[in-house]
């Protein structure tokens, strides 16, 4: 084939302006700081020097969670303390109430970094997602900034410390004792990212997307830019979550460096928990016409609404909160952030038929929010434990002059594109509920949110119900939030008057997975000789209550908008009941376990919240040797109205909820004279009309005989984070499952893939998580299986003194 030279140079200028426009296009770099990272906790201020050796440190991935590792011990953090919001006058020690983890002191992190395509145009910034605490940041040797809320998000501009090669890093962080009421965690526990864009370009978090006109026919989407640029040009285009392209808009007149446009979307689809769809909108500023910076944003279209006749609606439909309280921390993983751990709480949370979720009480995760938002779950976005008034000595009252409304403006800057949120909390139970300065407070932060967020109202968790009528701090907060104090419900609606209450905290029951006590009956901060509370889900703590309450209001007050229940898996420290007993380590709350494992009281939400499933569940297990011909009542939790009970085959009647009985046989089906005898269990749920529509067994086991193993998933990717959660169970040599083993159980894995973690829910246990070695707790275990960065085999073999070996392999792909 011949080319003329005209040809020629046209093929040429063609290739040198793709290449052009190839580097053009390269507008910014986000680089995660991952891997590389020296740690060394202790005092080391010579660390800052660029030149200091520390190859004797430690060598970590981030995000890491230093005291994770333990050991458990009771004098950590060992606090002599009166607990204001449980009704305490008296201080008493408490033990394990920031988990028996060692959290507290000094800790320094190092590394380096090079910067791709950098020159003196750009502008660098370094953002960190989450440091336990204190974080103090340098940068080649000079200190660039530092901040003090562990939880919060924050960055600063080290543009003009940093080079193109070979830039240090240095972190020091700092805990203190009493800081915190639970196990906080320690170290850079979240992402840590440089951002280098050019010094033209869209201000940090600077775009703020909301949807304030839907129709069926369309939706008007208003996107504000902020930006630094001359002669600036805006143009943003949104995409459909399949890629297609939707609609353009192009501006040239921002207004005091702030664009702003409204772009229509015909026939939108609308972001729910039920149909989490999400759009992107790429948008792009130019200087002329030299494209100068390019974001991408990922959004919902959805309308939110507090109404005081119709309560809350989502896309004009009057919806009730389904919500679950979470901590922050991960079970075994401790603070550290992954996204395969997250993914498995909101898939069992989505089991449940929860909808929506409270970051208690701290900022939520970017990469939480980012779920929530892709697999459909509300969130009510907190803030604070404390403001001005302390609960404990060196907790966020030290800080909250200086830095409330930063960290607010923060939270609500990084975060407010995320359809999932659609409340934000300024505080938890803070103690200053009580006077007219808290008011003034309370009035102060709500100001800060509506300024930065117009589009979304401010809740506050409230426990002094009494304190917050009389002073008017319920009636400032634009929506009512009663953690407990289910008796003052009716009282607060009528005084307040918003006509709304959101159960912000409820319940706080108490459970241990797998562990009954006898006799049944109701009881209030219930303790027992081994630290266990009973999973006949009747116990509760001395300000709180049964799900039961909470579920009449649900169902019989219109006014009473949901409710976030305490909690949807249990969390490291705060033991009540036991938190004066060791060892006693993390909480008995939460509807599954530490380890992920659903508790039986799971069952019980699940029959209210899930509507697209049958739920049928019988408890309690059917292992009681030394009790045959003792009273051991049978509980089942099911959505259908009726169920008949057999023994052995023989019916022990048919049982049906009583909308007019006690709060217990409204929603619960009980038979409370059950005789025990080995054998079979065996429960037939009725329909309507009285037919059998389903059933379920539960049978007497024999000794454990065989290792079972069932993973969350069979394939993980190979990226070197990834976590495939493998359930450990053993079984009798008829295959009955075996739940009171106690069996110590040894993890081994080969191939391509590590051992992470292992997790029983046995909230006494001292077993560090990151040995591969474990006890059963009634009956099951967990086993986190992490990949390499290589793809390949992984392979799980489990092991048990007199037990049959159990081998489980998984994959990772690339």
């Amino acid at each position: 084939m011949k080319f003329t030279f005209t040809a020629i140079i046209l093929l040429i200028l063609i290739v040198l302006f793709g290449c052009a426009e190839a580097v053009e296009q390269q507008t910014r770099d986000i680089i995660t700081l991952k891997q590389g990272w020296q740690f060394q906790k202790g005092t080391h201020p010579e660390a800052v020097n660029p030149s200091f050796n520390d190859s004797q440190w430690e060598s970590v991935t981030v995000p890491h969670d230093w005291a994770i590792y333990g050991p458990f011990d009771k004098d950590i953090d060992k606090q002599e303390v009166a607990i204001i919001q449980n009704f305490e006058a008296v201080a008493t020690e408490k033990t394990g109430r920031t988990g028996a983890l060692p959290y507290i002191g000094e800790a320094w992190y190092r590394n380096t970094f090079s910067l791709p395509n950098f020159d003196n145009t750009k502008q660098v910034l370094i953002q960190f997602d989450g440091a336990m605490s204190e974080p103090e940041v340098f940068i080649n040797g000079e200190k660039v900034g530092e901040w003090k809320y562990g939880y919060a998000y924050f960055y600063f501009d080290i543009s003009n410390v940093v080079k193109a090669e070979n830039n240090s890093i240095v972190v020091k962080l700092n805990n203190h004792e009493q800081s915190s009421r639970w196990y906080p965690g320690a170290g850079l526990y979240r992402n840590v990212k440089v951002i280098v864009k050019n010094k033209e370009s869209i201000e940090h978090w600077g775009t703020f997307i909301t949807t304030p006109i839907i129709t069926q026919e369309l939706a008007k989407v208003n996107i504000k830019t902020k930006v630094i640029a001359n002669n600036p040009k805006l143009i943003t285009t949104i995409f459909d979550a399949e890629g297609s392209e939707i609609v353009q808009h192009e501006t040239t007149t921002p207004f005091n460096n702030e664009f702003d446009q409204n772009l229509e979307v015909p026939n939108p689809k609308l972001w729910s928990p039920d149909t989490p769809y999400l759009y992107t909108a790429v948008t792009r500023l130019y200087s002329g016409n030299n494209l100068k910076d390019e974001i991408r944003t990922k959004f919902g279209i959805r309308s939110i609404n507090y109404d005081r006749n119709t309560g809350f609606s989502l896309n004009g439909e009057v919806t009730k909160f389904k919500g679950v309280c979470l901590h922050h921390d991960l079970g075994p993983l401790g603070a550290a952030i992954n996204i395969s751990a997250l993914r498995r709480q909101l898939t069992i949370l989505k089991d449940l038929g929860v909808n929506a979720i409270r970051s208690s009480h701290n900022m939520p995760s970017l990469e939480q929010l980012a779920l929530c938002d892709e697999m459909g779950f509300m969130l009510l976005a907190e803030s604070f434990d404390e403001w001005k008034i302390p609960k404990v000595k060196n907790g966020y009252n030290l800080y909250f002059d200086d830095y409330a409304e930063k960290d607010i403006v923060n939270l609500v800057h990084a975060t407010r594109n995320h359809p999932s949120i659609v409340m934000w909390s300024s505080g938890n139970e803070v103690p200053d509920q009580w006077g007219t300065e808290g008011v003034k407070r309370a009035k102060w932060l709500q100001d800060i949110f509506h300024r930065e967020d117009p589009s979304r109202p401010v809740t506050v968790g409230m426990d002094q119900v009494k304190a917050i009528m009389e002073s008017g701090f319920g009636a400032i907060t634009d929506i009512p939030g009663l953690n407990y104090r289910v008796h003052l419900y009716e009282e607060a609606y009528e005084r307040f008057p918003q006509d709304m209450i959101l159960g912000s905290e409820t319940a706080s029951t108490v459970s241990s997975r797998g562990i009954y006590k006898f006799p049944v009956e109701k009881a209030s901060m219930k303790q027992y000789e081994d630290l266990q509370s009973s999973s006949y889900d009747l116990e509760y703590c001395s300000w709180s209550n049964l799900p039961e309450d909470d579920f009449i209001l649900q169902d019989d007050k219109p006014w009473v908008i949901g409710e976030f229940v305490w909690t949807g898996f249990d969390y490291l420290g705060e033991p009540t009941p036991y938190d004066e007993f060791w060892p006693s380590r993390s909480s008995y709350f939460g509807i599954a376990d530490l380890a992920g494992l659903p508790k039986d009281r799971y069952y019980l939400y699940r029959s209210r919240w899930n509507t697209k499933e049958p739920t049928l569940h019988i408890l309690p297990h059917w292992n009681w040797e030394g009790r045959e011909g003792e009273i051991t009542p049978v509980f089942v939790y099911t959505n259908y109205n009726s169920a008949e009970l057999f023994l052995n085959g023989k019916s022990l009647g048919i049982q049906t909820k009583n909308k007019n009985g006690t709060p217990q046989e409204r929603y619960r089906l009980m038979w409370m004279d059950v005789k025990y005898e080995p054998g079979t269990l065996k429960v037939v749920a009725l329909d309507d009309g009285g037919n059998p529509a389903a059933g379920k067994v539960i049978k007497t086991a024999g000794e454990p005989h065989t290792i079972v193993l069932e993973p969350d998933v069979n394939i993980i990717k190979a990226n070197g984070e990834d976590l495939a959660f493998v359930t450990v169970s053993v079984v009798d040599e008829n295959g009955i499952p075996c739940p009171t083993a106690t069996n110590q159980l040894n993890f081994e894995i080969t191939g391509n893939g590590t051992f992470r973690a292992a997790c029983n829910g046995d909230a006494t246990s001292l077993e560090m998580f990151h040995l591969a070695t474990m006890k059963l707790f009634s009956g099951k275990l967990v086993v986190l299986v992490q990949s390499t960065e290589v793809a390949g085999d992984i392979q799980l073999t489990v092991t048990g003194e007199g037990l049959l070996t159990a081998t489980l392999n998984l994959l990772s792909e690339n």
